[in-house]
């Protein structure tokens, strides 16, 4: 996908976390992340727009910590939310190409690229935590015709997670002896993720590369999510314990 298609992913999503947000009200608890309610959800993705927005407007070049979420609740706090929104896309669609600043996945290609394609996905897994506080399943949401994602854009997602976030030395997701993870998507042809475990971080190659220990499968979109750990793994096959592992260690801080 190109930024173009990310920031009207970003857009969209956004819009969409707002409206739901004002119809379920601020109370709503957010059963996708235990303890939190529609005011935490708000109050959690405008500091992340406003936070990633700033790195794009300010062109800082190292990492800046987050600003406090403001003391505000319903209406206030909801206009708050997208104004921060409304910004983050207004400054990704006029940035220069050429804009420095900081990034902090690898392989994340240029700034704008990067923080179009982080804040689409950022945005639209906060979208699906907004209408399960509304009811609807996530699985569901993603597969909806509607409102769901294609599966272009989940396999996106899928690749920014393993090859991105668990590149890092901070992922979690550890095994005491080396093991192999296959993912793989059932609809998008040739599409598959092998990842080598061990006491280090993951190693994530493209394809299958090597035979896998456990495979986790599905359509992108759901399989999306469930890597994200907002919906049960459609098929899982092998040795279901590597898929434990996943589920306890991979959630990202």
């Amino acid at each position: 996908m190109d930024t173009a298609r990310f920031l009207r992913t970003l857009d969209h999503e956004g819009r969409l976390l707002g409206e739901i947000a004002e119809e379920t009200g601020p109370g709503a608890e957010v059963p996708t992340c235990p303890g939190w309610r529609m005011r935490d959800l708000l109050g959690h993705t405008g500091a992340i727009h406003r936070w990633a927005g700033a790195f794009v407007t300010g062109r800082h070049t190292s990492a800046r910590p987050r600003d406090k979420v403001p003391d505000l609740d319903g209406e206030a706090l909801l206009a708050w939310y997208r104004d921060g929104h409304r910004l983050l896309v207004d400054a990704l669609a006029g940035a220069p190409s050429d804009l420095r600043c900081w990034t902090f996945l690898p392989g994340a290609g240029t700034p704008v690229a990067f923080w179009a394609r982080r804040q689409a996905h950022e945005t639209a897994v906060h979208r699906v935590d907004a209408e399960a506080a509304r009811g609807a399943a996530p699985a569901a949401v993603a597969a909806d015709p509607t409102h769901g994602f294609t599966a272009e854009f989940a396999a996106d997602g899928i690749d920014e997670l393993l090859r991105g976030f668990h590149a890092r030395s901070r992922s979690r997701v550890r095994a005491p002896a080396p093991r192999v993870l296959r993912v793989r998507t059932t609809d998008v042809p040739d599409t598959a993720w092998t990842v080598r475990l061990s006491p280090e971080p993951p190693v994530t190659e493209r394809g299958a590369t090597a035979e896998a220990d456990c495979e986790l499968a599905g359509p992108a979109a759901v399989l999306y999510l469930a890597l994200w750990n907002r919906a049960p793994v459609p098929s899982v096959s092998g040795d279901t314990a590597l898929a434990g592992l996943w589920r306890r260690t991979s959630a990202v801080g």
